[in-house]
């Protein structure tokens, strides 16, 4: 039996730049591939606690004006995005979980149907990413959110009550169970073949879309020959 659809599971944090960079890959595949793949979009905790993160990782490489030159390097590679000259030195978010949660909540009134269009979910990650890395907005505020929320002409009522009542904190610790599950250590990350296949970080598009036409044209489970 042939494989007519490809499921991907995409794990990555707001404030991840590798994402940021990747997004373009997602939406050139679903551009080529249509209905024969599905995006399932979850949330990784790279940056949970992202200042503490730089000064562990970068110290003694410079604390913030060392990652953030690292982050201004590596765009530097990819012209289809950009950064504020002062990104992770100014205007620092203290945690991408917030946008998470923001986020989770617009999944979820996706799926209560109240959100009928379900193409604003990425609109939104989008958004996010573009204004952090971009405007060098903090994005971990939820006044932010709500501004977004807004011009995005979404029912902000809607979207706080999941957060404050709860429901949106379930469905992120969910995103996090299952990147555990799935042993997700790397932003972005997508899995294939129901958790056979992963491919972790920047991996061009290539390789991605040639994961898929595999897959696409192979039979059902035969990732293991034992």
């Amino acid at each position: 039996m042939k494989i007519n659809q490809v499921d991907i599971v995409h794990f990555s944090d707001i404030l991840c730049v590798w994402a940021y960079i990747a997004q373009r890959r997602m939406d050139e595949l679903k551009e080529n591939f249509g209905e024969q793949i599905t995006i399932d979009y979850h949330f990784a905790s790279i940056f949970g606690y992202s200042k503490r993160k730089i000064e562990t990782n970068w110290k003694g490489k410079g604390l913030y004006d060392g990652y953030s030159n690292h982050v201004k390097e590596v765009v530097k590679n990819f012209p289809h995005v950009s950064v504020h000259p002062d990104i992770w030195t100014k205007n620092i978010p203290e945690s991408s979980a917030s946008c998470h949660l923001f986020l989770c909540s617009i999944r979820l009134l996706i799926q209560k149907g109240i959100i009928k269009e379900k193409e604003v979910y990425e609109i939104a990650a989008w958004k996010l990413r573009e204004l952090f890395f971009k405007d060098l907005v903090d994005v971990s505020q939820r006044k932010e959110h709500i501004k977004l929320a807004e011009e995005l002409k979404l029912p902000v009522d809607k979207v706080l009550e999941q957060i404050d009542s709860g429901e949106a904190h379930a469905e992120y610790c969910y995103d996090l169970e299952l990147a555990k599950t799935y042993d997700v250590k790397v932003s972005p990350s997508l899995i294939f073949n129901e958790g056979r296949q992963k491919i972790n970080g920047n991996v061009g598009y290539l390789v991605i879309e040639a994961n898929i036409k595999e897959l696409l044209k192979g039979e059902k489970k035969q990732a293991s020959w034992c």
